[in-house]
């Protein structure tokens, strides 16, 4: 065994006779020799030092911004956290292929993941020495962040050539919708073809324009609109559309809001629109004001002529213009006398009404407007009230754990105030969750334990709710290495492996704020190069 902090050699390594997976990863699927290239480089870096190769994990045409969809680096993970890997050490060509994390702290996670169950990530970029050293960690966490940083910046370059492309009167992205067909340019803006539905363009140079499509169903867009001015609401045209036997682009039956699509989009008067919402770097998809909105008009041949299209949005404006609160409150008596009960679909279904979420926040909740309609639903939601309190309690609670590690601990513990994780001894990162208790129909109590896997705790401290949810249980303070994915659920008695976990108070944290050297920590075998090869 080498000494702690002590590099292998080229021929040392060689002797491990160590067994290895190799990590392949293309962002697109025009990237046909990427793969064939990463794969060649890997074996050739694993030959040198006498690794075997007897897993493949490739996942082709895939963003690595997250794991999201990288099917073959979560089975990775899994094969190893679960203990049916027959390797020791993972290979990948460099650092980008491991990920191009937006936040570059999630590569190292990954990684951490992985070592704690004693196998190794190298990346070809440098050699192998089974050992870290500050520099070498230093150097890993900039090629992270270089990854990281190289796909901000192309996200940003892809957005501005986006909405320049726009600005040109050319179609970016999404399916042409009912009416419309998509028509594929070449370099000098003469039409090529038709593209049906999933085809795209293949070389760089084309573009796409949006055209009419046949004439029938030109004519039902007209018929469309004739209806709405005539007075019909979206409902009863998609009811007369169904009834005729006729699909939308998707071939699926209509629906209010597949009509009101057409009736709303400016696509049908020919405008270029673009930007309407932005979910940049794969985060969740937001609508952006009108402002930002990247519009070109007169870019495509119009299906709809502007007189009857602002005729439409006229009535639109006027219908959703702001109402008083008791109009709004009249119109869910009205619906719920029609109805005989209430719920969001059947709000957002009204034609009367605006959507449930716009009700949802001007009165604080749809519970709370149904009391003031008189309305009692059948479900019982008495779950919602409690939540409600303890939603109202969470920061008491978190800020009297927070004063009991300080007090434990003798020093100060810092907290984000967005997401509440608190820093503990300057790299150890804990999250405090609150879980209520709720009696199952046959009298038993139960506990749920929600873990927040966005957020990356090292530790999770969930806090247990007595059975009338006012006060403090006890605490489970639960490991990320033990526990990370999906939820807990626990029962009054939890013996065992779960048992193991259980604090009256918190002060098992105390030993968590004392540093041990990593020298240290691989002497006493928690790094023991032992452990690596069995």
């Amino acid at each position: 065994m080498q000494p702690a902090g002590t590099a292998y050699t080229a021929a040392e390594i060689k002797s491990l006779r160590l067994k290895g997976a190799m990590y392949i990863r293309m962002s697109t699927e025009l990237q046909v020799e990427s793969p064939e290239n990463q794969e060649r480089a890997i074996r050739a870096y694993a030959a040198e030092y006498g690794i075997e190769i007897i897993k493949t994990y490739a996942d082709l045409g895939v963003s690595g911004i997250n794991t999201e969809k990288r099917e073959q680096f979560q089975t990775l993970i899994d094969d190893v956290e679960q203990g049916r890997n027959g390797y020791n050490i993972v290979l990948y060509l460099d650092e980008s292929r491991w990920g191009r994390f937006v936040d570059s702290r999630e590569a190292e996670y990954h990684r951490m993941r992985l070592e704690r169950r004693n196998v190794v990530c190298q990346s070809c970029e440098k050699p192998v020495t089974l050992t870290s050293n500050l520099a070498d960690r230093i150097m890993t966490l900039l090629r992270d962040e270089s990854a990281s940083d190289y796909c901000r910046q192309l996200s940003q370059k892809v957005w501005a050539g986006q909405c320049n492309l726009v600005s040109k009167g050319y179609r970016q992205g999404g399916v042409a919708g009912f009416g419309l067909r998509r028509m594929l340019l070449d370099e000098a803006g003469r039409p090529k073809q038709e593209l049906a539905m999933g085809q795209r363009k293949s070389l760089l140079t084309e573009r796409v324009i949006l055209m009419p499509g046949p004439d029938e169903e030109c004519r039902t867009v007209l018929w469309m609109y004739d209806q709405f001015i005539a007075g019909s609401s979206e409902t009863d045209i998609a009811t007369q559309l169904n009834a005729q036997g006729l699909k939308t682009h998707f071939g699926r039956p209509w629906s209010r809001g597949t009509v009101c699509e057409v009736l709303t989009n400016e696509k049908y008067v020919g405008n270029n629109l673009f930007n309407r919402t932005s979910g940049k770097m794969k985060s969740r998809a937001k609508p952006n004001p009108e402002s930002e909105w990247v519009r070109k008009e007169h870019a495509f041949e119009p299906v709809v002529d502007m007189e009857r299209f602002y005729t439409v949005q006229g009535i639109y404006r006027e219908r959703n213009k702001k109402a008083t609160d008791e109009e709004l409150l009249q119109g869910l008596r009205d619906l719920y006398a029609r109805q005989g009960r209430l719920s969001a679909l059947i709000i957002d279904e009204a034609d009367f009404l605006p959507p449930c979420s716009l009700i949802r926040n001007r009165f604080g909740g749809l519970l709370r407007v149904y009391q003031m309609i008189g309305y009692t639903p059948k479900r019982d939601y008495q779950y919602v009230a409690i939540n409600q309190r303890l939603r109202s309690l969470h920061a008491e609670i978190v800020a009297d754990v927070v004063r009991d590690i300080e007090t434990l601990c003798g020093r100060r513990i810092p907290m984000d105030p967005e997401s509440c994780l608190l820093e503990l001894n300057h790299n150890l990162f804990i999250s405090v969750v609150i879980s209520r208790c709720f009696t199952t129909p046959s009298g038993t109590r139960r506990w749920k334990i929600r873990f927040d896997s966005g957020l990356r705790p090292d530790i999770t401290v969930a806090v247990r709710m007595d059975v009338r949810n006012e006060a403090i249980r006890d605490y489970y303070i639960l490991p990320a290495l033990e526990f990370s994915d999906g939820q807990l659920k626990l029962s009054e008695e939890n013996a065992g492996f779960l048992d193991g976990f259980r604090n009256d108070t918190l002060d098992n944290l105390l030993k968590l704020s004392v540093n041990i050297s990593l020298d240290k920590a691989v002497h006493h075998g928690a790094w023991g190069h032992s452990a690596y090869f069995h």
